[in-house]
């Protein structure tokens, strides 16, 4: 498998600006050196679906449902915290569940 390429941001509005003016995928791909069409067809969709915010993303990261970069590291710093909380939660379920059996047994 290659390595991944990231293409800067600046590519990806020319290669959607060619594409909105009907140059050609093979043209736009030969002209802007970008190696699969399917990725070009990825960020017509997101440019389609007022998504331009994740032209920004870095290779292989993706954004929350709905949300730019600025909201994803709050987001990603609360769902953290959630999950640690739901396993303390549930870490003293199975205590007080223990000590009901060590002390029926006494």
């Amino acid at each position: 498998m290659g390595t991944r390429l990231s293409y800067p941001v600046e590519v990806k509005m020319k290669a959607i600006e060619m594409r909105l003016v009907g140059v050609p995928v093979k043209d736009v791909m030969d002209q802007l050196l970008i190696r699969n069409k399917t990725q070009l067809k990825t960020w017509m969709k997101w440019y389609r679906n007022g998504e331009v915010h994740r032209l920004e993303q870095p290779v292989g990261k993706q954004y929350s449902f709905n949300k730019g970069p600025e909201f994803s590291t709050e987001l990603a710093r609360l769902e953290a915290e959630n999950r640690f909380l739901k396993q303390q939660i549930d870490l003293l379920k199975k205590y007080k569940e223990w000590e009901r059996k060590w002390f029926e047994k006494a």
